[in-house]
C-alpha cells in the first residue's frame, strides 16, 4: 500500500515538529522558571501567537508578579475584578516617568503610550495626546513629536490603530514593564525583532540614536 503525498507531508511535518519540540525543551531545561516565561512570552509576541492567557484576557504573569494583592471585596460583597496589568494606578504621569527613567525620545513615547493605555484608559491615541501627556509629566519637550512617534512605530514599540491613530504594541508593553532595567528592555526588543541583512545602506537603527 503506497503512502499518499498528503500522508508524506503530514509525517514530515510531524517529524519537524518533534525535532523543534525537543530542541525547545532542551534549551528551556537550562533556564530558570522566570527566564523560561520571559523567553516564551517574547517568542509568542514575535510570531503573533495567542497563548491561553491572552485568549482569556489575562496579561503575562510577568506583568503582575509584583502586583499588590487585591482587596477582599467590593461594597456589595463581591471580589473586585483585577485588571490585566495591576500596577499602582495612583501614580501621576510625572511619577511614572520618574520610575521608568526612559533615556531616548522613542523610549519616552513608549512609556507615555503605556500610561495612556493603562492609566488613562486611552488605548488609541494621536501624536497630540503623547505630546500633551509629555508636558503634563514635566518631561523635556520633543524636538519633533511626529518624528518621535513615527520612530517608535518603525521600531515596533507602537502599531497603527484605527482612523490614523496609534496604540502600544505587546512588545512595547513588555519593554516598558522591564524599565528601569533598560538592558533587559533592550534585550526584549532585540530578541523579538527579525534580523536584517547587514547592508551599509540598510542597517537596523539602534534605539540609542532615536531622539
Amino acid at each position: 500500500m503506497e503512502i499518499s503525498d498528503t500522508e508524506k507531508q503530514s509525517a514530515s511535518g510531524s517529524a519537524a515538529e518533534i525535532q523543534a519540540l525537543n530542541a525547545i525543551l532542551a534549551a528551556f531545561s537550562k533556564l530558570d522558571a522566570e527566564s523560561r516565561e520571559r523567553v516564551f512570552q517574547t517568542v509568542a509576541t514575535f510570531f503573533g501567537l495567542q497563548t491561553a492567557a491572552t485568549m482569556f484576557g489575562f496579561g503575562p504573569r510577568l506583568a503582575t508578579r509584583s502586583a499588590a494583592p487585591p482587596s477582599d471585596s467590593t461594597p456589595n460583597g463581591q471580589r473586585a475584578k483585577e485588571p490585566s496589568f495591576s500596577e499602582d494606578r495612583s501614580l501621576s504621569p510625572k511619577q511614572f516617568m520618574f520610575e521608568k527613567q526612559p533615556k531616548t525620545d522613542v523610549e519616552k513615547v513608549a512609556c507615555l503610550a503605556y500610561y495612556l493605555t493603562h492609566y488613562l484608559q486611552t488605548p488609541h491615541f494621536k501624536t497630540l495626546d503623547i505630546s500633551r501627556l509629555n508636558t503634563e509629566a514635566a518631561q523635556v519637550k520633543f524636538a519633533n513629536p511626529a518624528v518621535a512617534v513615527e520612530n517608535a512605530t518603525r521600531l515596533s514599540y507602537l502599531v497603527p490603530a484605527t482612523k490614523g491613530m496609534k496604540q502600544i504594541s505587546a512588545l512595547g508593553e513588555q519593554f516598558v514593564l522591564a524599565l528601569p532595567d533598560r538592558e533587559r528592555g533592550k534585550l526584549i526588543m532585540k530578541t523579538a525583532r527579525p534580523r536584517r541583512r547587514n547592508r551599509k545602506n540598510d542597517q537596523q537603527p539602534d534605539d540609542e540614536g532615536q531622539e
